[in-house]
């Protein structure tokens, strides 16, 4: 087998294969990063706020959450900016210690890239140039000049694949019209495990609790979020350090006091990518590749390793990984999960960016009723926790 793609996703399916005993897979990867997994652009700066199933299944494999300064969320607030719809969630009514885990994609990727590992092969700074298909095999021409052949490929090389488009998978895009601003802050009061996603006017914000380090300040920090328009935030990364507060604090509010400081800020667009038929011939196409989604409810990397999971799962009784019948089983595994919560992510975003008189009041009765209705609150938890199929 051979994965290309060496983030998170591509790792993580790398370690599993390996685990399961499997002695020819191979990691394929533009870049050379396995002395420096920071120099990776799969491991940014971006913090992933890791569902309950995701945070399981990592530490199965041997991550260490601590290392990666894991802060748990064990109370979400939902509201929506200006109005009284809102919905809190506790951990400890669904006897849980948290939802899950925030983390720092960079720390994770140190953990999760498979270095060293004697029955993987990983080559970096490689490329795949040509692919020929044929009735039992894969065979990929490399850039630097050696051919391989599989029994299956993995395309875990995220929504900008050219090699994907090589093999013809064809891909729908819808741009959101927005940027995501991202930086971590500071606040004066503690956090106490509350994770809060606003909706405003230009559309989400997500306060998640989490600390690059463990300093004094730990208890304060939160990594933001903030959905603003692609000129908005292009501006946002500009303003001087007073005025990106004064704006930041008029949308968070004071229920954890003032803002001390905000750290380096970065933006990106927000695009839903989505390729529908994400198998092909002895390939598969996984994680952002497959579906990339809007951070809203921080669903993308939790869908994406399930469908590494799912993967590993299916191939571990497989004796040909790439045959028609075991690809098949793998798709009808995955097509409930990924509509289900490409379905809730996309919903979210377009439900609360519209200032429809009808519609404000019909998402605040919904926000109201998930406060009092133990059903309905019941299966958005198990849906964002990983647990909804």
């Amino acid at each position: 087998m051979v994965i290309v793609g060496g983030g998170a996703v591509g790792s993580a399916l790398a370690r599993l294969l390996v685990r399961q005993g499997r002695r020819s897979v191979t990691l394929i990867d533009a870049n050379q990063f396995s002395q420096d997994p920071h120099s990776h652009p799969g491991f940014d700066a971006r913090v992933i706020a890791l569902a309950k199933r995701t945070e399981q299944a990592l530490t199965e494999l041997g991550v260490d959450l601590k290392k990666a300064f894991a802060t748990p969320i064990e109370h979400i607030l939902v509201s929506d900016q200006g109005f009284i719809g809102q919905t809190r969630l506790h951990a400890s009514d669904y006897q849980l210690p948290s939802f899950g885990q925030v983390v720092g994609i960079q720390a994770l990727g140190q953990q999760l890239f498979p270095a060293g590992l004697p029955e993987l092969s990983v080559l970096e700074g490689v490329t795949v140039d040509e692919v020929n298909q044929t009735a039992e095999s894969i065979e990929l021409q490399l850039s630097n000049g050696n051919t391989l052949t599989a029994g299956l490929l993995v395309l875990a090389d995220g929504g900008r694949s050219e090699l994907a488009d090589k093999l013809n998978f064809k891909r729908s895009s819808d741009d959101y019209g927005q940027s995501a601003l991202i930086a971590n802050v500071q606040l004066s009061e503690p956090h106490n495990g509350w994770a809060h996603e606003r909706f405003t006017p230009n559309g989400p914000l997500a306060l998640l609790p989490f600390a690059e380090d463990d300093s004094s300040d730990y208890a304060n920090c939160y990594s933001l979020v903030w959905t603003l328009s692609h000129e908005e935030a292009e501006a946002a990364l500009a303003w001087p350090q007073a005025k990106f507060i004064s704006r930041l604090q008029q949308q968070i509010g004071y229920r954890h006091g003032v803002i001390n400081k905000v750290g380096s800020r970065h933006s990106y667009p927000l695009v839903l990518n989505q390729i529908r038929d994400f198998t092909g011939h002895r390939c598969v196409v996984v994680g952002n590749g497959a579906q990339a989604l809007h951070p809203i409810a921080g669903q993308g990397f939790n869908l994406g390793l399930r469908d590494v999971l799912a993967l590993a799962d299916i191939l571990e009784s497989a004796t040909d990984p790439g045959a028609f019948a075991v690809l098949n089983q793998y798709r009808q595994n995955r097509v409930k999960d990924k509509a289900t919560t490409i379905g809730l992510t996309d919903g979210l975003v377009r439900l609360f960016s519209n200032r429809y008189a009808p519609l404000v009041a019909g998402r605040n009765a919904g926000l109201l009723a998930m406060e009092f209705c133990d059903g309905l609150s019941q299966k958005f938890v198990r849906q964002t926790m990983g647990f909804g199929q």
